[in-house]
């Protein structure tokens, strides 16, 4: 049996930030992603909690969803000790939860533009993190916003994935291939580290 993470608390909760102009929820590489996941943990609880944020072309709006996450992880940590977290994002959204896992402001923000880093201990109520299509330094320098880094406490239950030629995350120009993690496999392969990171993690409390 799972172990029980206490009242209304599901055992995993998938976190997740959606790619711009995608309508409010999860997405499309969102949705695919926790359907695959549900399939991988046997009999744990799943619930799902879709980042509030515009996900609109106006990247600086993404701030907004590292507010909403950085709020509701710090929460779930809180009043879900026993709950492994899995934090996950596609293009925007991906920017947007790899700015939530750091441990410092970004080089040129200031800090009333951003919520202060999450405390350390938070860390150990992740047990995962999953990222499709992460704007790449050459993307954030275009829209000139900072780049994407993972924190320390997170690169190692991190998994970031990039269709070849990719143009929002790799040095490639192919605009279809952001479209494809799906048809690509690598939602699959996203939901099986994260998997085997939640089987890995023990309990925190």
């Amino acid at each position: 049996m799972a172990a029980d993470a206490g009242p209304g608390c599901p055992d995993v909760q998938v976190v997740f930030a959606r790619g711009t102009t995608e309508p409010p929820g999860v997405g499309a590489m969102g949705q695919a992603f926790v359907d695959d996941l549900k399939t991988r943990v046997g009999d744990k609880s799943v619930g799902v909690y879709p980042v509030d944020y515009p996900a609109s072309p106006d990247f600086p709006t993404g701030v907004q969803g590292v507010v909403d996450a950085s709020t509701h992880v710090q929460e779930m940590a809180q009043n879900c000790p026993d709950t492994k977290m899995v934090l996950g994002g596609f293009s925007q959204g991906a920017a947007v939860m790899g700015f939530v896992t750091n441990q410092v402001v970004p080089e040129g923000v200031t800090q009333t533009e951003v919520p202060a880093p999450m405390p350390p201990n938070v860390a150990n109520h992740v047990a995962a993190v999953a990222l499709l299509g992460t704007p790449s330094d050459r993307f954030m320098n275009m829209i000139r916003q900072p780049p994407v880094d993972i924190g320390p406490l997170y690169e190692p239950k991190t998994i970031e994935l990039c269709v070849p030629n990719d143009f929002v995350c790799s040095e490639g120009g192919d605009i279809g291939a952001h479209g494809r993690y799906i048809s690509d496999g690598m939602v699959v392969q996203a939901a099986d580290f994260v998997a085997t990171k939640i089987a890995a993690t023990p309990e925190v409390s």
